[in-house]
């Protein structure tokens, strides 16, 4: 332990901690713009300095390390003033038309201006006109460098939690910018569109490409049926932008709300979550069929999910001699879409035409992911408009709904029941959790042997999860796999992904099944979702999860109703010939620029 005073209160801390940690347990706010609990430690903004007692200079409170009998100040006038100096200086490079901005009110920079830079700005006359350029050429976000700061949160986001590095430091001094390759835009450079340097920027500098106004639009056309899908993890994260503490459930609100604010039809993501299990489970199935007992040494294992479009597009970009090794199906987003304009059209009795699909996703590749050419198998676009946890947010603050005395209210009929087991797929594990729960009792015609259904294996936030579930007592159909051992692995951030990817590649990988999400936590961390996020946010999120699986009345995807009612009424059986047409894809080589 190391002995110091902070403010002339004595604490005592851990060696190798920080002074901005060792202050932060006295409750002693440091403001910070450059550092993140996620991400190392950078030092490159300056506004956390404190005076250090005997020290020449002032000194980075989230890059020093405590020493013994340091004596620290923290709001000294030479520190709010080298503040303030330095927030000025932050500002005078900044476009800070503050009203116009996405990030209004949800800036760091904003409130540190409110807090130090309040008054005459003495540097704004210094400063060269860089006139920088605005990308709008991600389908998922906007790249505006004039709101740049140059704290370097995202490009240690991109590689540190992504293992992607798509933008990068360029150039010095003054003329520093955060640069693509070659600067070339967005939309032409390895990015996976996952959202999670958006979800860091502590600027307007990176923000989610925003579909409101055209989904308004929408409702508001007397022509058109604008059907609406809720993702799972949204409803344990959309109370963050609306006055609540993280991890709090607001489904049946969310759900009254979404009718408030005009859709024609409130239904579930987590419907075509039921029904991923039951495709995806069959495609697994029969790929261990076809191997074990067929000899075919041509099948592709282990498989992997293909809910995350942030993944699939890493896959393609990084490891695309893998690309046979995905699961055919489609997210459950599109999925619900092709359904939308399909199955759903028949049933109300609608010209898919005018019905136009919106989809509300924790998650901004799903933006990029609804553009994709592959995503029209209704004979139209699947999912027209896809908006962020955030955005509806917005949209529910513009309608000036009073959110927290609304009823709760339960989802519309024809895709709009499910399952606990869909609800976990929000969180790291909940598919391959969801999948194991179904797909051991088409083989065994019991349940898992896992207390309450609860699959603990492959829960909770190790970056990479291993699991093995021994098979036995099989039905007749599936005596192949009497006595088989079933290995599986859960990643999650791509640069876990990329882990297991590499043990597939060398071949030391042991597994038939593998889930693996995008983004920190599942899409429970996605790049939609509220700001700002850490790790005991994600935390509270996942618990939230779970709580709402362990309340529903039905927990296996098999033994949803409309599941029952679709295959009945519409696709037959799960991977027939209706199922593929609509429900499935291929991926292919994509170039890397």
């Amino acid at each position: 332990m190391v002995n110091l005073l902070i403010n002339d209160t004595p604490i005592s801390v851990p060696a190798g901690t920080t002074v901005l940690d060792a202050a932060k347990k006295l409750k002693i706010n440091i403001p910070t713009l450059c550092n993140h609990p996620d991400l190392c430690v950078a030092g490159n903004c300056r506004v956390c300095v404190v005076e250090q007692k005997g020290a020449r200079t002032l000194i980075a409170a989230c890059a020093m390390p405590v020493s013994e009998g340091m004596d620290i100040h923290t709001n000294t006038l030479k520190v709010r003033n080298a503040r303030k100096h330095i927030v000025e200086l932050l500002l005078s490079e900044h476009r800070a038309d503050c009203t116009k901005c996405y990030k209004n009110q949800n800036c760091e920079l904003q409130s540190l201006a409110n807090e130090f830079a309040f008054g005459e700005h003495v540097f704004l006359d210094l400063v060269e006109d860089h006139n920088y350029s605005i990308d709008r050429s991600s389908p998922s976000f906007i790249k505006d460098d004039s709101k740049c700061i140059r704290c370097q949160r995202c490009v240690r986001t991109c590689s540190e939690l992504q293992f992607i590095s798509a933008i990068a430091v360029s150039k010095k001094g003054a003329h520093q910018k955060i640069s693509s390759f070659h600067n070339r835009p967005m939309s032409h450079v390895v990015c996976t569109n996952c959202g999670q340097c958006v979800n860091r920027c502590p600027t307007g500098a990176l923000v989610e490409k925003t579909y409101i106004d055209q989904v308004w639009d929408a409702i508001y056309d007397p022509d058109k049926h604008v059907v609406v899908q809720t993702a799972p993890a949204v409803r344990v994260a959309l109370g963050e932008d609306l006055g609540y503490d993280p991890g709090q459930r607001v489904t049946g609100k969310m759900v009254t709300a979404l009718r408030q604010l005009g859709f024609n039809s409130i239904l579930d993501t987590d419907f075509t979550a039921d029904l991923t299990i039951m495709e995806e489970g069959t495609e697994l199935l029969t790929r261990l069929k076809k191997a074990l007992v067929d000899g075919d040494k041509g099948q592709a294992l282990p498989m992997f999910t293909s809910c995350s479009p942030g993944w699939i597009k890493f896959i393609e970009h990084k490891f695309p001699e893998f690309l046979p090794n995905l699961s055919t199906c489609k997210s459950p987003q599109q999925m619900f879409g092709a359904l939308s304009k399909t199955f759903y059209a028949q049933k109300r009795k609608l010209d898919p035409s005018k019905i136009i699909s919106v989809s509300i996703m924790p998650c901004t590749a799903k933006k990029y992911e609804a553009d994709r050419p592959e995503m029209r198998s209704s004979g139209f676009k699947d999912v027209d408009f896809v908006l962020t946890t955030r955005e509806l947010a917005v949209m529910i603050k513009q309608a000036g709904i009073d959110f927290r005395n609304l009823e709760e209210s339960h989802y519309d009929s024809v895709m709009g029941d499910s399952t606990g087991a869909a609800v976990i797929f929000g969180a790291t594990g909940g598919v391959m959790e969801a999948a194991l729960r179904t797909a051991y009792e088409i083989v065994t015609g019991r349940e898992v042997p896992f207390g309450n259904l609860n699959i603990t294996p492959v829960r909770g936030m190790d970056g990479v999860k291993e699991a093995t579930i021994k098979i036995e007592g099989c039905l007749p159909d599936w005596k192949f796999l009497e006595g088989a051992e079933l290995k599986v692995a859960i990643a999650h951030g791509l640069v876990n992904a990329n882990k297991i990817m590499r043990m597939v590649r060398a071949g030391t990988a042991p597994y038939h099944f593998v889930e693996i999400m995008a983004c920190p936590g599942g899409c429970i961390g996605g790049g939609g979702q509220p700001i700002p996020t850490n790790m005991e946010i994600r935390k509270n999120r996942m618990k939230a999860i779970y709580s709402e699986d362990e309340h529903m009345v039905l927990r296996k995807s098999h033994e949803n109703p409309e599941v029952v009612a679709i295959y009945k009424e519409f696709l037959e059986q799960p991977n027939s010939h209706k199922s593929h047409e609509l429900l499935h894809t291929h991926y292919v080589v994509r170039e890397t620029y």
